[in-house]
């Protein structure tokens, strides 16, 4: 038996609300050796993935590469602490829209606030921002999801298709709204993120014009 289109977007919606992001009072605050870390990641975000039974939340290989690629700072005595942890958080969500050169000119300024004190913005006020947004967004996104349902319910609708096209030729529409929203999401963030890296490298050329121009007049 098919399941009717309707019901099946009302029960991912539905699950939408079941997400199981993590807040930062659900970090341990203890630092943790690779193994707890990989246990932790993968007990609270394995609802996340597409299969769960068999998709990887994060492994050693992950986190090696991450390291390698300057996305995360080295472990200390081999331990991760919850600077650590939300740093690959971040990672986790970043890496399905974002090309890991991005992710890095996205995480640099969060790097710089590694480790800092409770007074200063840290990491963890960073990461609770972001946390109360992500929370505030999900209810906009589900009604929007819902318009953008309606909207495809309302084409193909021609008494020469079957029932079973129908509901086919319905479902391609609401999937091809859903890419191109993505699709220009993504197009946005990745043109913010060229800019950061194009008044990075101006600030760069600039610095060094000036420390040349410095090294002239003492010589």
């Amino acid at each position: 038996m098919t399941i009717d289109n309707e019901d099946l977007i009302n029960s991912i919606i539905a699950s939408l609300g079941r997400i199981n992001t993590i807040s930062l009072d659900e970090m341990p605050n203890i630092d943790l050796y690779m193994d707890q870390l990989t246990t932790f990641m993968d007990e609270r975000l394995k609802k996340t993935t597409r299969h769960p039974e068999t998709d990887k939340i994060l492994t050693k290989t992950m986190i090696n590469n991450y390291a390698k690629n300057d996305l995360l700072p080295p472990p200390v005595r081999k331990k991760y602490s919850k600077d650590h942890l939300i740093l690959l958080i971040f990672i986790y969500y970043l890496k399905n829209i974002l090309s890991i050169n991005d992710i890095q000119t996205l995480i640099d300024p969060l790097k710089e606030r590694f480790h800092m004190s409770d007074d200063e913005l840290n990491l963890s006020k960073i990461y609770n921002t972001a946390y109360e947004l992500q929370s505030e967004a999900l209810e906009p996104v589900i009604e929007d999801l819902k318009k953008k349902y309606a909207r495809s319910l309302e084409t193909f609708d021609d008494d020469s298709l079957s029932d079973e096209e129908k509901k086919r030729m319905q479902m391609f529409s609401f999937i091809v709204e859903l890419s191109y929203d993505v699709y220009v999401k993504k197009l946005l963030i990745e043109k913010i993120l060229d800019n950061v890296v194009t008044e990075k490298e101006s600030q760069k050329a600039k610095d060094k014009a000036r420390d040349k121009g410095k090294d002239k007049k003492k010589s």
